[in-house]
């Protein structure tokens, strides 16, 4: 259900301020919105709960059920993605904040939105409870500190750099769709084909966001914290092969 704008206006702020509800500093369309789609599909039976807001309570409302649905995970990391407003505007900024564990998935419209959520500070900038993973992530700080907000530097793992796709060949880093269609399911190996690149793309920073953008916002944010799940799977698989294997004879090992 689509909800009516709020009469509010913002004001502007900077990134250093208090985290009270504070209004936002970004130019767009302001829109006071929430959109729940309960079945997003991917590939397989499983589905998405995904809700796309502006609107900070609601947003607040997701990001406490991310809160409690990560607490109870290991390892605990949350998949973060964000999409750009138009490469041609006078300042190129975050439109959209994608965050994700499991089924959980919330769309955060930054540039509809007229106040910011009272817990989102410090959420992206906690340091002991979460990691954040995601790629291409040092231009997604970038776009978002543009439109002041900021990921905990030191809590944030940037997957291109921690994972190559087997037999790829030599490019520097490996895409998404690349990492996503190896770990996951070949289904994402055309992930980025979904929707057109140049016109859709434009279309970030417009409020409310149709639903087949909301799907695919959810789908890249899915993609990256699955392939983030497997692969640490694998790695710790890895590791306890290794020590197990060193310990065999031991009779006090614990496997």
């Amino acid at each position: 259900m689509v909800e009516e704008p709020s009469a509010k206006r913002p004001r502007g702020e900077t990134s250093d301020q208090s985290t009270e509800v504070d209004n936002v500093q970004v130019p767009g369309q302001k829109h006071d919105y929430k959109v729940h789609l309960k079945e997003v599909g991917i590939h397989g039976k499983e589905k998405l709960d995904v809700v796309c807001t502006s609107n900070p309570d609601e947003a607040d409302k997701m990001i406490s059920r991310i809160l409690k649905r990560v607490c109870g995970l290991y390892p605990q990391f949350i998949g973060i993605d964000v999409e750009y407003t138009k490469e041609d505007e006078p300042l190129q900024r975050a439109a959209v904040l994608q965050l994700r564990v499991e089924e959980l998935c919330l769309v955060y419209h930054i540039t509809a939105a007229t106040k910011w959520p009272k817990s989102l500070r410090p959420f992206l900038k906690e340091d002991m409870f979460y990691t954040f993973a995601g790629f291409s992530i040092e231009g997604d700080k970038e776009m978002l500190r543009s439109s002041g907000l900021e990921i905990n530097p030191h809590n944030y793992i940037n997957i291109q750099c921690k994972w190559r796709v087997p037999f790829k060949g030599r490019k520097r880093y490996h895409s998404l769709a690349d990492v996503a269609g190896s770990m996951i399911h070949p289904f994402y190996k055309q992930m980025k084909d979904k929707i057109d690149r140049v016109e859709d793309h434009k279309l970030w920073g417009i409020s409310p966001l149709p639903n087949y953008l909301i799907e695919y916002a959810a789908i890249d944010a899915y993609a990256t914290y699955e392939s983030w799940k497997r692969i640490e799977n694998i790695r710790e698989g890895l590791e306890s092969a290794k020590e197990a294997w060193k310990n065999y004879d031991n009779p006090y090992y614990a496997y």
